[in-house]
């Protein structure tokens, strides 16, 4: 019987029982190395007891110029690259010393960090990468998992805490939860509260994880809470948002994209075409996203995890990055690119969103209400680019009640006799008009220009339908590939012309 039955039976899984149990268990042997704040892990080890039976080699390189000498130069010291260059070096190494003497019987793992705490200069970008590599047996194939975390307590000491915390829960997870991939996440938060760590990447590999989506596991870590967004990449890769939006100037775009249209194309490329032309803006550098919201991904109760990965197979076919957030109000996903730049940041929308940015209701719990909301959402070089909408589509949008009675006190009356709803002619509620009138003198807010307008007339919801309906007319609506890629793999409950239902696939 595992040490890890007794413990869990008796509660008693505080991070020095982990260790603990490693330390006794006598399979698994191997090393610590760690870079930025401290041997926290090893520390533990050691602390708790026992720690001949599992540990080889601890070791920290904090030089530059020694590190550099054992692991070979990277361009950033506190990376992905730099950890996977540890993870190898340090596994060979255990390996070509240890295998004649003790590989026939020993599971070999290596832990490492590389971390930037905070220091005695400030420095407010406090995070790590840290990763396990691991045998489930002797002289079998390693498995790796990997993780990138945030640190947000305020003094050096208890950051190191919480990483020393985190390295165990993480090779505690590995051995005894690699099965349950869910639980295995939870765990990395044990003994930690969510206000002290965050971990916003996670990717596991190796034979013990050959059937697991990194997808869905990133998702995870947004709806437990570990994470607030998450990001794939075109290839549907998990990816590290800092790395992706580090100094970056940032154009997004929210929808629910099920499936992506040519109005929601055509909004990106006249957005972007605009952001670019930006004083302040190099068009080699800006970063596209399209941004789906956990409240979308849930909007028909539980979590589709097929129909999640549909969306995110889609938008990677057309070559996009997406990023999957908790953030439901605009100024707090402006407030999360702040982490990473102070480049500006452009907002493609439609007018149905635009309308939904001056609704009142969704600052309740600001005290400063929707003033406060908008302080914080253009406080340094934000601009909204609101796409056009045909007055027709808007009376269906207010008719079938996306938000119950107009927005901010619209009415659909002042629009009667115009052709098209732009930013220019919207009307908002009497008392938010002048607030308006200034965010469009400031150019705060835009209007799309060189749209198509065939385009307008295209709504998901049709698209929808009819896919599901067995209505070829749908086909038209969207790229073609996003049409192919629908048909092959019979995504979003696709019905072909003149067939059966087919249940959503990812």
């Amino acid at each position: 019987m595992s040490m890890l039955e007794p413990a869990e039976k008796e509660g008693l899984l505080t991070t020095n029982r982990k260790a603990l149990t490693i330390n006794l268990d006598g399979r698994r042997y191997g090393t610590i190395a760690e870079i930025g704040a401290g041997q926290e892990v090893a520390r533990i080890f050691f602390q708790a007891g026992g720690a001949s039976g599992s540990i080889a080699k601890t070791m920290s390189a904090y030089d530059m110029t020694v590190s550099d000498a054992i692991y070979g130069k990277a361009p950033r010291y506190v990376s992905r690259e730099r950890l996977v260059k540890m993870l190898d070096h340090e596994y060979t190494l255990l390996r070509d010393r240890l295998a004649g003497a003790r590989g026939e019987r020993t599971n070999f793992f290596v832990f490492s960090d590389t971390v930037a705490a905070k220091s005695f200069k400030g420095g407010s970008d406090c995070h790590g990468w840290m990763g396990v590599r691991y045998q489930n047996e002797p002289n079998g194939e390693p498995n790796q998992i990997v993780l990138h975390v945030r640190m947000w307590d305020r003094e050096n000491l208890l950051q190191q805490e919480a990483l020393g915390i985190v390295g165990v829960n993480l090779i505690y997870g590995a051995f005894f939860y690699q099965q349950d991939p869910r639980r295995l996440l939870q765990s990395l938060a044990d003994n930690l509260s969510a206000d002290r760590i965050e971990i916003d990447m996670l990717h596991c590999s190796g034979p013990a994880f050959a059937n697991l989506d990194n997808r869905l596991l990133a998702l995870h870590l947004v709806q437990s809470g570990l994470t607030n967004a998450v990001m794939f990449g075109p290839g549907g890769d998990v990816l590290q948002p800092s790395e992706v939006l580090y100094k970056r100037p940032v154009l997004v775009e929210r929808g629910s994209f099920r499936p992506i249209t040519h109005v929601n194309v055509d909004m990106l490329n006249c957005a972007a075409a605009q952001f670019i032309q930006e004083p302040t803006v190099k068009a080699n550098d800006v970063v596209i996203l399209l941004e789906i919201t956990m409240n979308n991904l849930l909007a028909e109760g539980d979590l589709d995890a097929p129909d999640f990965l549909s969306r995110v197979d889609m938008l990677a076919n057309q070559g996009f990055t997406t990023l999957i957030s908790n953030y439901s109000e605009f100024y707090r996903l402006v407030s999360y690119f702040r982490r990473y730049t102070k480049e500006m940041i452009g907002v493609a929308m439609g007018i149905n969103t635009l309308l939904q940015v001056f609704d009142e209701k969704y600052y309740e719990n600001l005290e400063g209400g929707i003033l406060e909301s908008f302080g914080r959402l253009f406080r340094h070089a934000v601009k909204l680019y609101a796409y056009p909408m045909r007055h027709d589509a808007f009376d269906r949008y207010m008719a079938i009640g996306q938000a119950g009675p107009p927005p901010g006190g619209i009415s659909g009356e002042a629009f009667v006799s115009e052709v098209l709803i732009t930013a220019k002619n919207l009307q908002v509620a009497k008392h938010l008009s002048n607030l308006y009138a200034h965010l469009l003198e400031n150019h705060s807010v835009e209007c799309v220009v060189g749209f198509e307008p065939s385009c307008l007339s295209i709504s998901s919801r049709d698209v929808l339908q009819y896919l599901r309906a067995g209505d070829a007319r749908w086909e038209s609506m969207v790229p073609r590939k996003v049409a192919d890629i629908i048909k092959q793999r019979r995504m979003f409950g696709y019905v072909p012309a003149g067939g059966a239902a087919v249940s959503t696939a990812a």
